[in-house]
């Protein structure tokens, strides 16, 4: 997968990876093309130096300056970047000089500007700061942005001048021949070697793609809505927090339900308030709100989008020579082949499998013990997981909370790790405007005080924000467009009612290191490139980076700057820490099994010929088959995401790559292993990580990057170790 200028801002604009920014294409429009985009773009709002993306923003680092930005700038700016950026495209295309690396490649490199400007900013407040206004506004532009990148993936005479410089390539090397063969290999997978017929419907598919997963992510957003669970009586709230039924009052205020509770489900299956209810019918109830959601359970149903998707994906793929989607996105992947991927995760289901009948063994005594007569059902897992773990390791979650306030969590812990380990520094600016009151702007300094970039911290839930968490940009960066990183970190923390502070669970500051490392991965790029920086890698290569910085969460001198009690300051005491430790890979059965079962049903998909994604009558029938097919069809562990609102496949960047999170993390297991055997967290090993991975981007091959940073190819061993699946051996 190639990011390029153009996909950079069609990336963005439309859809932001479900835990990283990646992804699109690259494109030359016809004149009627253009004209259609000139006549929209008078009809949207005349675009002229009024508006604020019309130049490169003059804030630190071209930051973008939300005190000028409106919404009612974004339409004509976003098409008067694709009519600026058609041209420069045709102007690339066109040039009587012979095809250079300079005047072909590089010149496209540089072309796009204002589309990435607009487009950058767009996608980003879209996901983040969301209304009605920008989705019918992506809805709208969706269709414009994939017939603009099908533009120039298939003009023949822009392709004809790539091919030149790829069949000259041998005169190149490093980075630049990287480029050249990223880019030659991205026009031949856009279908640039096909007949014009054959063409003719890859522009129709792409085109209804962007429509389907727009409008996919943006029932989501309805879904919640539709979807909430109002609760009249607070007794039915009983094991929840004070401070925690006070947000749920707020939230039902905020939806003109005052005197009740409002509880919205989030974007995973699991429902992190079930471990804490007491009522089991309400406990249901949440879960099937969470479960069925987009299956027809409400107005919004999302399982005929899921059925098109899969047909469309699996045609796109037979015309590009691929025998399904799967051949297709993985052939640029460290899998390589969707087999390998499955081998992986079907090698892993036995084992994982026996870890879940344990775990559920443990479960089912509890319920006797307390009188109970039902078998334990996915509304009844994580509570009476909660329970088992308080009785084996005495660990009581509130308890746990009390040090890890938010404030505390973000600077003595995340900032002071990412001190100790690269040097750097984060200093706040209060003088660069956000587009929401809670984000927070840092500058980040090397450990020679030298400025690398800004990092927005937009750490908080609000309506709106899509669900999850996830790593984006402002401004890639490109030492060849002289760019420094302005870089977006997203998370979906419920914030404390005013005047009391933000207690974080373990689970939640391990995801902030998480996003720290996608973060860091765009901030230490150093490329020449735009394609080639940062997060510009495979799929199933982009997580672990972030995956490699959990665990240092639990690093004795970070926890020890860390986890201090938000009232009285006194360090996390050792016997609890201990039990935190002890209890990290509890319940990884559950948890492994609800992530494998999620990766197999999304490469089930997308192994379909057309006739066979033809032939689903019904998604959830087809989804029980497949997790059946697998073997990992417990009912009381459901898929971490079902079909009809698995985000990560059918509206962000992860569609038959669901199951790289599993395969970076084997990367991430051997990597933290042998710097833990090397010294642990010092500047040494942290230079050597940055060097020869977080600094590379794309321009060098993923394995060989990590084979200069490990002196070797990466074994599952310390994975297995890691969460807990096998017993470590002792010397």
């Amino acid at each position: 997968m190639r990011k390029s200028l153009i996909a950079v801002a069609i990336g963005a604009a439309l859809t932001v990876a479900a835990c990283s920014d990646k992804d699109a294409a690259q494109s030359p429009a016809t004149t009627e093309v253009q004209a259609e985009q000139t006549q929209t773009a008078a009809a949207a709002g005349e675009f002229n130096q009024s508006n604020p993306f019309y130049a490169e923003s003059t804030l630190p680092f071209h930051a973008p300056d939300f005190t000028k930005i409106k919404f009612e700038h974004y339409e004509p700016a976003i098409l008067a970047g694709m009519e600026e950026h058609s041209k420069e495209i045709e102007a690339i295309a066109s040039n009587p000089e012979p095809a250079t690396f300079e005047n072909t490649i590089v010149a496209m490199e540089k072309s796009g500007a204002l589309l990435s400007r607009v487009g950058a900013v767009f996608g980003n407040v879209a996901g983040s700061a969301g209304n009605d206004d920008t989705r019918a506004l992506q809805v709208t532009m969706a269709p414009k942005y994939a017939a603009h990148s099908d533009n120039i993936s298939l003009n023949a005479d822009l392709f004809a001048r790539v091919k030149a410089v790829y069949e000259n390539r041998d005169q190149h090397e490093g980075e630049a021949l990287r480029l050249i063969e990223d880019t030659y290999k991205g026009f031949v997978r856009a279908g640039a070697e096909l007949n014009e017929d054959e063409k003719a419907r890859i522009r129709e598919i792409n085109s209804e793609l962007s429509s389907l997963t727009t409008e996919f992510r943006n029932n989501l957003m309805t879904l919640v809505d539709e979807n909430l669970v109002v609760v009249d009586d607070k007794a039915k709230l009983a094991g929840l927090s004070e401070s925690h039924i006070a947000q749920l009052a707020k939230a039902a205020e905020a939806k003109d339900m005052a005197g009740k509770y409002v509880i919205s489900v989030t974007n995973t299956t699991r429902q992190s308030i079930l471990a804490s209810l007491e009522n089991r019918e309400l406990r249901e109830q949440i879960w099937k709100a969470s479960a069925l959601r987009g299956s027809g359970n409400t107005a919004t149903d999302n399982r005929p989008l899921v059925k098109q998707m899969a047909q469309l994906r699996a045609e796109k793929a037979q015309l590009l020579g691929y025998d399904n989607w799967g051949a297709y996105v993985l052939e640029q992947s460290m899998a390589a082949k969707p087999e390998a991927a499955q081998q992986m995760l079907r090698d892993l289901v036995p084992a994982v499998v026996s870890n879940v009948e344990a775990e559920m063994a443990e479960i089912a005594k509890v319920i006797e013990a307390e009188g109970g007569d039902f078998e334990v059902k996915p509304w009844d897992w994580a509570y009476y997981a909660e329970k088992v773990r308080a009785e084996k390791y005495a660990l009581d979650s509130n308890e746990v909370k009390q040090y890890f306030e938010f404030n505390r969590a973000v600077e003595d812990g995340v900032f002071y790790a990412m001190n100790q380990l690269f040097g750097i520094t984060f200093e706040e600016r209060n003088d660069i405007p956000t587009y929401a009151d809670d984000v927070v702007v840092y500058e980040v300094k090397d450990v020679d005080g030298e400025s690398l970039g800004l990092f927005y911290g937009d750490w908080f839930n609000r309506d709106g924000k899509r669900g999850g968490a996830w790593m984006s940009s402002f401004v890639s960066q490109s030492q060849l467009l002289d760019n420094k990183p302005v870089i977006l970190n997203n998370m979906n923390i419920t914030k404390a009612p005013e005047g009391e502070p933000t207690l974080l669970s373990f689970d939640e500051v391990s995801t902030m290191f998480h996003e720290m490392g996608h973060a860091l991965h765009g901030m230490f790029s150093d490329v020449m490139y735009p394609s080639l920086a940062g997060t510009s890698v495979s799929r199933d290569y982009v997580e672990f980076p972030s995956t490699f910085q959990e665990d240092w969460t639990l690093n004795p001198k970070v926890i020890a700057n860390m986890a201090k009690h938000y009232e009285t300051g006194e360090q996390i005491p050792q016997e609890l820490l201990d039990k935190v430790m002890a209890a990290k890979n509890f319940n990884m059965g559950y948890d492994t099994l609800e992530y494998i079962a999620a990766a197999l049903l999304d490469l089930e998909y997308h192994t379909l010929s057309v006739e066979e994604a033809a032939s689903i009558e019904d998604v959830n029938t087809f989804e029980q088959a497949a997790l059946t097919r697998n073997g990992v069809a417990v009912e009381a562990v459901p898929p971490r995401y079902r079909s009809n609102y698995f985000a990560h496949v059918f509206a962000g960047g992860y569609s038959a790559g669901y199951y790289a999170y599993m395969w970076s993390e084997v990367l991430a297991a051997d990597a933290f292993k042998y710097v833990q055997e090397n010294g642990g967290l010092t500047l040494e090993n942290g230079q050597a990580f940055r060097e020869a991975i977080l600094s590379k981007g794309n321009s060098k091959d993923p394995m060989q990057q990590y084979i200069d940073f490990r002196g070797q190819k990466p074994t599952v061993d310390a994975l297995l170790e890691r969460r807990g699946l096998t017993t470590p051996k002792i010397d």
